[in-house]
């Protein structure tokens, strides 16, 4: 077999080779949903997605006989080398990602490609994969090959976890993703704390109002940011990759499937949730063009789908260790729940991803009677 080289990205052609191998790669794998070219050009693109403002990356393509074989991303993000490293980042920390590989050979080529970047530029860890950020797809998918990911979820080659542990990998941090039937009512005891919570005058769900749309982002970044600053891996989300974020998941967002609870007026807790777009994406081969648009148009107007995921909730810290926690997540969850049944026929809800070892949230999930569908690693080794 001929040797594999690795070669930093280039221009325009090398960058093209680098979006079309995975396409390749991944093309019989009957779970795999092609996501639209567009999107991935653009998250790779400085001056596009703002992650890049705070971020050194270098993408690399591995090549056998002229041909790309496989891809990675090295990265660093500097908001993450300024956290708490007992929180899982911290100061010498570099990640890789986007990573897709022929076979073994080109797996070793490519990961030792990134982590000699990344010694060459300081680092003495390195948590992967993830892509780019920990807010787009992190870890490796080890469980849940046997059906397609939801929207912004990662679907990985079930030979990639070997091919990685051999690199001397191992798991840091494993995340899951929780299934859910939700044409039946949840149990009772769940339905007698939503029942008092909906009796309480101070408590208030609402819906987001899109037409406040700067407003109510700028209210889930907050709780966001404080919910979430104690968790593994946190790197705090900045205000332009919120306005970003948000432009790019608007046509998903829907006001009676998105809920804020205020507590005496202050919005103290959120949840998101999102029609799985990958279920139209699917069917059109991740192409816009020629006429893939038409269809994305049509089911944008009226989403009518099988599955919504929940990407993110959050509860403002001083509250998560009280039953209202709990409260505020059941009654935001039963409110999306009758509202995603009998406004969009569907029937199946994705929560996650969420760490395992997030009590809180695992003891919701539980109490639901969910059950774990995907799990996730995030690798660690020093350089």
């Amino acid at each position: 077999m001929s040797a594999v080289t690795v070669v930093p990205v280039a221009g325009k052609s090398d960058l093209n080779a680098f979006v079309d191998v995975a396409y390749r790669l991944n093309k019989d794998d009957p779970n795999w949903v092609p996501p639209l070219r567009s999107e991935v050009v653009e998250l790779l693109t400085p001056g596009k997605n703002p992650f890049h403002d705070h971020a050194r990356v270098q993408y690399f393509l591995a090549r056998r006989d002229g041909r790309p074989v496989g891809r990675i991303s090295a990265q660093i993000d500097e908001l993450a080398l300024a956290q708490p490293p007992e929180q899982g980042m911290g100061p010498g920390t570099g990640n890789w990602g986007l990573f897709e590989a022929e076979d073994e050979d080109v797996a070793r080529a490519l990961i030792a490609a990134a982590e000699d970047w990344l010694r060459g530029q300081g680092m003495t860890r390195v948590l992967a994969p993830i892509s780019l950020s920990i807010w787009e797809e992190p870890g490796l998918l080890v469980k849940g090959h046997d059906h397609p990911p939801t929207v912004m979820m990662g679907h990985d080659n079930p030979a990639y976890q070997a091919w990685i542990e051999s690199r001397d990998y191992q798991p840091a941090k494993r995340l899951w993703t929780y299934d859910l039937d939700i044409r039946p009512g949840f149990p009772p005891l769940v339905q007698r704390i939503i029942s008092a919570g909906e009796r309480n005058s101070r408590i208030r769900i609402r819906p987001v109002d899109t037409r406040q749309f700067d407003r109510e982002a700028a209210i889930v970044i907050d709780i966001l940011n404080d919910a979430w600053s104690d968790n593994w891996g946190f790197v705090p989300f900045t205000e332009k990759e919120a306005k970003y974020a948000g432009k790019k998941m608007a046509p998903l967002i829907r006001e009676d499937l998105n809920m804020i609870a205020e507590l005496d007026g202050e919005p103290v807790a959120f949840m998101l949730t999102w029609p799985d777009a990958n279920e139209p994406i699917r069917k059109i081969g991740g192409k816009l063009f020629p006429f893939g648009w038409i269809s994305m148009l049509r089911w944008l107007r009226n989403p009518r789908c099988r599955t919504m995921r929940v990407p993110l909730m959050g509860v403002k810290k001083r509250f998560q260790n009280s039953r209202l926690a709990s409260q505020l997540a059941f009654m935001m969850i039963e409110h999306i729940r009758l509202n995603a049944i009998s406004r969009y026929g569907a029937s199946r809800g994705e929560i996650g991803w969420i760490l395992e070892d997030n009590k809180g949230m695992v003891a919701i999930a539980d109490t639901i009677e969910s059950q774990v569908n995907r799990e996730y690693v995030i690798y660690k080794k020093s350089l």
